[in-house]
């Protein structure tokens, strides 16, 4: 354990990179030319993600334009994914425990906050992050009631900690849901041991779902993506010095980070039995992993299809992932009631 918080504490996350993120959360730097907005086409009419999406965009940070910029589709699939949470939050909550959930990855944490104010009581959040910027774009709408912001990496955050911190203390019962947002691949591509890291902190019938940048084992196909993103996409608000330098400064040290889907399938089939692919876009996945069979069933039917053109998908979802076989349920139909 020792070796591995030695590992985190020196990763580029808090080091190489701390300067470009510090920056980008200040919205000093990194600030798209025009503003991203949700394609509502790619909805089709379902008022349930609509609804979310304009809650969602009212508790945006300053880091937020930044990143949904930066990756296709990627505001559509957290407005989709959220949905997703506050539907199967909802149905597991009760009067005397409400559902929660830990995001780390998220910035300012503005999913969890929307989940947390839309929840009504039902849903309680944390989020963190390593930044005192995205601490100050948390609190930037106010204080929220059911949502919790931890100042610190994920690897600061023990058990100990949490049991110890007033604030963090109605988190000991753990969590039902974390999401690991693009963070394991800025520290290293040690999976295996950020996974069960966190997962100390997943009740055993929880789901830990991964959104990451993925390597293709053919390296010209992921190049080939990664044209499509940035010359596809990112152009529309970047300019391409802005991407050349982002590319130089993080990516080609985050890539010596990234894990392919059959490295982390392994990883994960050390603590869960079940896991699959929910969403793709390139060289992203959405990931989720469960010992639950029924839990996840569950949170898959109620995830609205991918809200995302055809053409920057390569895998077809929902699908199990390599030794984590389940028997998986089709998305939701779109049009379905307001959560």
């Amino acid at each position: 354990m020792r070796d591995f918080l030695l590992e985190c504490d020196q990763a580029p996350r808090l080091n190489e990179m701390a300067d470009f993120f510090s920056a980008t959360a200040a919205g000093r730097s990194g600030v798209p030319i025009k503003e991203p907005s949700v394609d509502a086409r790619l909805f089709q009419g379902d008022m349930s993600l609509e609804s979310f999406a304009k809650v969602h965009r009212q508790l945006w940070g300053r880091f937020d334009p930044h990143y949904f910029g930066s990756i296709p589709y990627r505001l559509e699939e957290a407005v989709r994914h959220g949905d997703a949470f506050l539907r199967y939050g909802g149905a597991i909550a009760n009067d005397a425990r409400p559902a929660r959930l830990y995001v780390l990855g998220d910035a300012e944490g503005t999913l969890a906050r929307t989940l947390a104010q839309l929840g009504n009581g039902k849903i309680q959040t944390l989020s963190c992050s390593p930044n005192k910027e995205n601490e100050e774009s948390f609190f930037l709408h106010g204080r929220p009631e059911h949502a919790t912001f931890f100042l610190g990496p994920f690897h600061h955050l023990t058990r100990s900690r949490i049991a110890s911190t007033p604030s963090l203390t109605h988190f000991s019962e753990r969590f039902d849901i974390i999401l690991e947002d693009t963070t394991f691949q800025m520290y290293s591509p040690n999976r295996k041991e950020q996974i069960g890291f966190v997962k100390r902190h997943l009740k055993e019938d929880g789901i830990f779902l991964f959104l990451e940048k993925f390597r293709q084992i053919d390296s010209d196909e992921y190049l080939r993506r990664e044209l499509q993103k940035d010359h596809g996409y990112k152009t529309r608000f970047f300019n391409p010095d802005e991407i050349k330098n982002k590319n130089e400064v993080i990516l080609k040290q985050m890539n010596l980070n990234e894990t392919t889907l059959d490295d982390i399938s392994a990883a994960l089939a050390a603590y869960f039995r079940y896991g699959c692919v929910t969403w793709n876009c390139g060289n992203f996945y959405m990931l989720a992993a469960s010992n639950s069979a029924d839990n996840l069933r569950r949170l898959i039917s109620a995830m609205a299809p991918p809200c995302i053109p055809n053409e920057y998908v390569y895998i077809e979802t929902p699908i199990s992932l390599p030794g984590l076989a389940i028997e998986l349920p089709p998305f939701r139909r779109l049009g379905g009631p307001v959560t």
